[in-house]
Order: structure tokens, then sequence, then C-alpha cells
């Protein structure tokens, strides 16, 4: 019993190694290239487990199938117009789906590893294709980006690659050198203060026929108003003819309204007023006042504006001749002048 233990577990043991040194398993993403004794005997592309020799007779890779992406390395590629820059572009490729393909990739790169090392060389050369384009097709309105990329994706395809498919290539990044930075900066800067220097322009070039239309709209409604304004004036004159013709039928009943309208007006809200009933329209204060002949009563004295002098002598009786004892004799008429003062 003691012994019988050992051999089963070593039997076991050799199985499994056996097994495992005869059995493979291929995914469903892989491919696998089977060689023996170093010479290629094929391909199996069937996922799932398969056999070979065991040992040292096959040997099998196994090769990823999907899509493969490498960067290139940053290139400095000198435009068409003589302007450097920094192009970074990245590839897609895969395995060509033959067994022909396979056999020619694993003789020639053994690993996609490999491939990607070689494949980066490969797209680094290709990148001069931007060589060809000038600075404003890369980076302007109109880039030809698309177009570059296009012409490099079918020089990889033209070369020969040992089964390997090109998909697409793109450029991920252009950059400018630090001193080419600095002076597409400037140019820029020029070209958008020539730009706003125009726009500038031409917003003065309208406002000024704006202004230009609105002084003629305004001159227009300015002339329209005046002829108006003087229509109405004539209208109103033409009406007022009527009142003055029939005023000055009746000018001292005029008058009297007019000295009420005035009084009417100072006498509104609350004052004191001192003012001299002699005088229009206060005359009319003055019960005592003379009328005329239509019964209106009118003022006693004529309003002569105090800073004004009188331009008639004061009416009055010559002095007398002095007597002969040296006593000058006079003799005067002063005019008393009735002051009211009324409270309203």
């Amino acid at each position: 019993m003691t012994r019988t233990l050992p051999i089963v577990i070593g039997a076991i043991l050799l199985l499994v190694l056996v097994l495992f040194n005869t059995t493979y398993t291929v995914r469903f993403h892989e491919l696998a290239v089977r060689t023996r004794f170093g010479e290629l005997a094929g391909v199996e592309r069937d996922a799932g487990l398969h056999f070979k020799a065991p040992f040292f007779v096959d040997q099998v890779t196994k090769l990823d199938t999907r899509l493969q992406l490498i960067d290139s390395p940053l290139e400095t590629v000198m435009t068409a117009d003589q302007q450097q820059v920094v192009v970074q572009a990245y590839l897609l490729w895969r395995i060509k789906n033959t067994d022909d393909a396979a056999l020619k990739f694993y003789g020639a790169f053994r690993s996609i590893d490999e491939a990607n090392r070689s494949l980066e060389q490969q797209l680094q050369g290709a990148l001069r294709a931007i060589g060809s384009l000038s600075y404003a097709d890369i980076v302007g309105a109109k880039s030809r980006i698309a177009d570059a990329e296009k012409a490099i994706l079918g020089d990889l395809k033209q070369a020969d690659l040992a089964g390997i498919e090109p998909v697409s290539v793109g450029i991920a990044q252009v950059l400018l050198p630090p001193k080419a930075t600095g002076a597409v900066l400037t140019r820029m800067g020029e070209l958008q203060k020539a730009i706003a220097l125009n726009e500038e322009t031409r917003g003065n070039t309208e406002a000024e026929a704006i202004k230009a239309a609105a002084r003629t709209q305004a001159d227009i409604i300015r002339g329209f108003a005046e002829a108006w304004a003087q229509r109405i004036a004539a209208r109103g004159d033409q009406e007022a003819a009527r009142y003055y013709e029939e005023m000055a039928k009746h000018r001292d009943l005029a008058t009297f309204l007019t000295w009420l309208d005035t009084l009417k007006a100072g006498m509104t809200g609350a004052a004191t007023i001192f003012a001299d009933t002699t005088r229009a329209p206060f005359h009319l204060l003055d019960l005592n006042a003379p009328t005329n002949a239509d019964g209106i009563p009118m003022p006693t004295s004529s309003p002569i504006p105090p800073s004004i002098p009188s331009a008639t002598p004061p009416i009055g009786p010559a002095p007398a001749a002095p007597e002969k004892n040296g006593a000058p004799k006079t003799s005067a008429s002063n005019e008393s002048n009735e002051t009211a003062s009324t409270e309203s």
C-alpha cells in the first residue's frame, strides 16, 4: 500500500505534464502559429483546445488578431512654405486574415511588440508627407490634414509590411516650436488688429450714413413742423383779428377787463399788498375813483415807473418873490395821494 500511493501520484503528475505539453488553447481573438523542430508547421485559428507534439517537438506562438494602436514619436517637419511644425501620428493595424499572412508576419516579427517597434519607424518616415502642405493647409480654415492622412495610409499600404494590414492613420498633434509659436502669435495679433481696424472703419462709415439719414429726416420733420406752426399761427391771427376789432370798438371796456384780469391774478393766494390806488389796476379798489362817460372807473395818475424820470416838469405854482425884509415867502400846492393797504 505504501508503494502503490507514490506510483499513483507519480503517474498522475506524469499525465498532467504530458497533457500540458501536448495541448494548447486558442482564444477567439487569437491565432496560433505552430512550428515543428523550428520549422513553420501551420496556423490554428479556431478557438478552443488543440493538440500538439510534446516537449521540444512542436512549439506554439499565439498572436493577437485585434486592432493594434501605435503612436509615432514627435517628428519635426518642414512645410512647403518653410515653416517648422512638430507632428505626431497614430496608426491602427492588424494581422491580415489569411494563413500565409500570419506565417509571413511570424517569420518577420515573431511578436506583436516587435511589429509595433518596426511600424513606429515606418510611420515616422511616412510623416514626411506633411512637408508637401503649407502651414495654412495644416492649421487654417481649409485644412488638408485629411488628405495628408490618406497619403500616409497609402504609403504604408504600398510598403511590404509582412502580413500587416494598416487600417487607419490619424494626425494626433500638430505643434509649433517655441520660436515659431511666438512668431505665429505675433502675426495672429497683427491680423486681429487689422480685422478690428477694418470693422471699426466700416462701423464708422455706417454710423455716418445713419447720422446723415437722421439729419435729413430731422430737417424734413422740422420743416414740416415749422410750416404747420406758421399755418396755425396765421389761423390764430385770423381768429384773433375778430376779437381785436371788437376790442377796438369798445376800447375802454377791453381795458377795464384787462385791469380786472390783472387784479385777479395778483390777488390769488394769501398775501398782503401795499398799492397806490390812484394807479391802474389798483384804482378799482377805490370806491371813490372817478368814472368816465361809460361808467368805468379810471385811475387819477398815469403809471410812470419810478426808475424812468418824467419828461415833463412837476406841476405847481411858481415860488413867490422874496420880501424886502429878506424872509422868503413860498406857497406850494401838494397833491395828496391816497394809499390804501389791503389784506387779502
